[in-house]
């Protein structure tokens, strides 16, 4: 049997910034993952570009039943912190809309940093490693580790496991059995930032719209987010849409405002007192997509010339262009889930260090926890933050 400090069960982003965090300390680290390469969702983060971080990084980014839980490894481990990290290899990195900052070049370079990283330190790295069990001797206080190569033990276990959310590149619920395994409560699990399907009838509606987009700030339960619309085959999907469905839930609607910049109503009351003979989605073809206007406004209205329509009628049609309801019938599954809603409860666990209350030793990072980020970067910074705070006390 092998015997170290620290073992670390996931090569991720999280699990990787754990292990040269605590490598940095002289800990001695094994890291297991049943993958062919570290860093596999690194890999395809921001189409093989990887947003590694949002400038605007703050708690309120984040979803968790607790959402004073992430304070303090956010405030320990800033944006600052992984773009110094990233310049000191010289990585080129750019910052798109609303803080997201990508890699200039590829995410492989990301990779190259984490690997240069932990060579520096005793962090030795087994892939292609099955885990068949864990468990830890309560006498000696170690974690046993028992493993298609063999047997490890340990005085610290991280597991760093990620979520649920891309299966085919090797995601798994073996994070959640461990956490069961010794005692630990996982809240409900869910897709999130993730496409909406659309109910039956709007499917057979709106299906033949697939590659439209539309610029359009879209609500759900108190939280409002502006970007592309885009409809799919399915249903919906684009950055707005991939944000709300974070906060959706089964039944409830979401309310889209199709032209969040613009004054649709004095536009058609001018047009209707100057007496206007165009068909009023001719009309709306002038602000939105001519295909999406004509289909949406025939399951609405009655198309007329507008200076048919009272002002009554135009404040209807006003109202419902900026709020229109849809009620999916479901989200997409978890491959096409860019994370996972849910997690180890975080009341199991101490927001200083991401050590189980209730197994010493036992520490959990990244995804794998009720810690949710909204789609920028945000996911990805808790992943370093977590990772890197835990290897501080392993």
């Amino acid at each position: 049997m092998i015997k170290k400090d620290v073992i670390i069960i996931g090569a991720g982003a999280s699990g990787m910034m754990c292990a040269i965090s605590s490598g940095k300390r002289g800990r001695s680290v094994l890291v297991l993952d049943h993958a062919s390469n570290i860093g596999k969702k690194i890999r395809i983060s921001g189409g093989g570009c990887c947003n590694f971080t949002n400038i605007n990084t703050d708690h309120t980014n984040y979803l968790s039943n607790n959402p004073h839980f992430c304070k303090s490894a956010l405030s320990r481990f800033t944006p600052r912190d992984i773009i110094t990290l990233l310049e000191k290899h010289g990585v080129k990195y750019e910052e798109r809309e609303l803080g997201q900052l990508f890699c200039a070049r590829s995410s492989e370079e990301i990779i190259k940093v984490l690997e240069n990283e932990f060579r520096k330190t005793d962090v030795n790295i087994i892939m292609h490693c099955r885990i068949q069990d864990v468990r830890k001797e309560e006498k000696q206080g170690t974690f046993i580790v028992t493993t298609s190569h063999g047997i490890f033990e340990s005085d610290s276990l991280v597991i760093a496991t990620g979520g649920l959310s891309y299966p085919q590149i090797g995601a798994s619920g073996i994070g959640y059995t461990i956490a069961e395994k010794f005692g630990l409560r996982v809240t409900e699990l869910r897709p999130a930032l993730v496409p909406f399907i659309f109910s039956p009838i709007d499917k057979k509606i709106f299906s033949e719209l697939s590659g439209i987009s539309i610029d359009a700030a879209i609500k759900c339960n108190d939280m409002k987010f502006r970007g592309n619309l885009l409809f799919t085959h399915k249903g919906l999907s684009g950055p707005a849409i991939l944000q709300v469905s974070s906060y959706w839930k089964d039944g409830d609607a979401i309310s889209i405002d199709l032209l969040p910049e613009i004054d649709i109503f004095d536009i058609l009351l001018k047009k209707q007192q100057s007496k206007s003979k165009v068909d009023i989605h001719n009309l709306l073809s002038e602000y939105l997509p001519t295909r999406f206007a004509k289909i949406w406004f025939a399951q609405n209205f009655v198309s007329k010339p507008v200076k048919q329509y009272n002002e009554k009628e135009l404040q209807n049609i006003a109202h419902q262009i900026h709020n229109w309801k849809i009620i999916p019938r479901s989200t997409e599954d978890y491959r096409t889930a860019e994370v996972t809603r849910g997690g180890i409860d975080t009341d199991e666990l101490s927001s200083k260090t991401m050590e189980s209350k209730k197994v010493k030793g036992l520490f959990f990072t990244g995804e794998v926890i009720d810690v949710t980020g909204q789609l920028g970067g945000y996911n990805l910074h808790w992943a370093w933050a977590s990772g890197f705070v835990a290897g501080q006390y392993v």
